[in-house]
This record gives C-alpha cells, structure tokens and sequence, in this order.
C-alpha cells in the first residue's frame, strides 16, 4: 500500500479538521487515525506529534496511507489547506479579542477543508435542522445504495456520493431507505436543477437551488468555494454569539454584522474555531 509521510506540519490536528462540523465521510479508528472518503479517493491519515517537548501537539508529521505523492500534491495538499498560514491567521484573530483567544486554544488544528462543490452541497442540504450522527447515516446510506465504489480499505469498499445525473434519475420513493425526511425533496429538486444549468458559480445561483437557506449557502461558500468571509449561522452559533459576545440569539443580522466588523475576510476561520468552542464547551 502507497504512503505519503509529510514532515513538520504545524497548527494541524485530525481531530480538530474532522470533528468541527464541517465534513461527514470522516471516521476516527481506535488508534486514533481518520479513514475517509473525499474527491472520490479512500485514504487513511494519521497525526504524529513532535517528540520534542517544546513542539506544541499541532506540529508533527501527517501520514497518509492509500496515497501516492502525486494524489498528495494534486489532492490532498489542497483538500486540508496546507499552504496556508494558519499562525498568523490565529495571531490576527487573537490580537484584541479575549473570546477569541479562548476558542483559538481550545481548537488550535483546525484547518478549513477545500471540498468538493457537488459533495458540500447535498451534505449541507442533508444537514439542516439534522445532527451530525444522522447526517453520516444518511450520507453513508446514499453513497452506499446509489454512488460509485471510490476505492478500498481495510478490507472495506467505500463508495462516492452519487452525482447530480444520478440523483435527478430517482424518485423519492427511491430515497426512501435513506431517511432524508423532506430533505428528500430538495436533493431531487437540486440535482435536476444543476443537470440543467451546471453548478453555481456564485452566492446567487447558490442560494437558487431548492434547499438552500441562508446558513446552508454560506456552509457551501466556505467550504468548498473559497469564500473566507462567510459566516455561517446555526442554532450553535447563535449561542455562542449569544453567550460570548452578548448579541440576541434571535439577531442573526446583527451577528452578520459584528463577524463582518470585527472579523472582516477571515469570518469562515472565525466561525470555525468559535464553533468548536462552543461544542467542545457544552458536552
């Protein structure tokens, strides 16, 4: 099997990337490696921290099994955004906000993933007013009954999420074994809207799409089309904004406005660590 071993990586930890809400087809395994399935690849990663007792457990070396150098440069260097400087990203976060301090230490890997559009999309649709052990089933459940095999693990076949052709050709009562709720409207209505005009380019053909509300939109512009500033907001988030920073949990737009002000074109890492502080924080 190939291995991919990259040396000194900093401000990175798996379970930091896989575990802040904002990807599903990521499993963590007993030896604490991550096994998933993403740009229909199958590979397994594991974080090794430095030995050193003055390397901080967000510096070691990532090893990427099931992967060439060349799925490496091509895939997964973009997919976990490791040419970004993520220090200076926290110290600007950091530099007048208490709050943010506080939630920048208690998720000091994270990193925002470059996902597949397609992908984001039906796992945020699916993701709306569900929790995360629900979104993998259902994900898991569609990917299993009508996507490709994406490769093999472990003895296991993992399998892609099936494409807007394929989605558009079912009917809900296909659907049904996978549990979507009223989500299954949206998905059909969704893939056969990008089998007639192609994928959204931008928020307004995004926010177009059958199911997709304000946080969902700005979900998919996160995390998966390069739009750094948004801000998503869910029932999460408004607690934290609620709790940490005294805004009205019903004043979403004025939530908006204060990421806007305060955190400017780094809103998304904003939104991020302040996610993971708030669960983290509440369980």
């Amino acid at each position: 099997m190939d291995e991919y071993i990259v040396k000194n990586v900093k401000d990175f930890r798996l379970d930091h990337v896989f575990e802040c809400g904002q990807c599903f087809r990521w499993e963590k395994q007993a030896d604490g490696s991550y096994t998933g399935t993403a740009m229909d690849r199958v590979v397994n990663m594991q974080f090794v921290c430095g030995d050193r007792a003055s390397e901080p457990e967000t510096t070691g070396d990532l090893i990427i099994k099931n992967c060439t150098e060349e799925d490496f440069l091509q895939i997964w260097k973009p997919y976990l955004d490791l040419d970004r400087d993520y220090g200076e990203i926290k110290r600007t976060l950091t530099a007048d906000d208490l709050v943010m301090g506080e939630a920048v230490a208690c998720g000091q890997g994270i990193r925002i993933l470059k996902q597949d559009l397609w992908e984001t999309i039906v796992s945020f649709i699916i993701s709306q007013n569900n929790n995360i052990p629900r979104i993998k089933g259902c994900i898991e459940n569609l990917s299993q009954m009508f996507g490709l095999p994406a490769g093999e693990y472990a003895g296991r076949t993992y399998y892609s999420l099936p494409g807007p052709q394929k989605l558009a050709s079912l009917t809900a009562e296909d659907l049904a074994p996978v549990r979507l709720g009223y989500r299954t409207r949206y998905l059909l209505e969704t893939a056969k809207m990008v089998c007639e005009k192609g994928l959204p380019e931008d928020e307004v053909q995004l926010s177009a799409l059958c199911g997709v509300g304000p946080k969902v939109a700005n979900c998919i512009l996160l995390f998966s089309m390069g739009k750094y500033d948004s801000f998503p907001i869910d029932v999460w988030m408004a607690r934290v904004m609620s709790q940490l920073y005294g805004i009205d949990e019903g004043d979403h737009k004025g939530m908006c406005t204060y990421a806007q002000e305060h955190f400017g074109q780094l809103g998304g890492f904003a939104q991020q660590y302040l996610f993971y502080y708030i669960r983290e924080k509440n369980r």
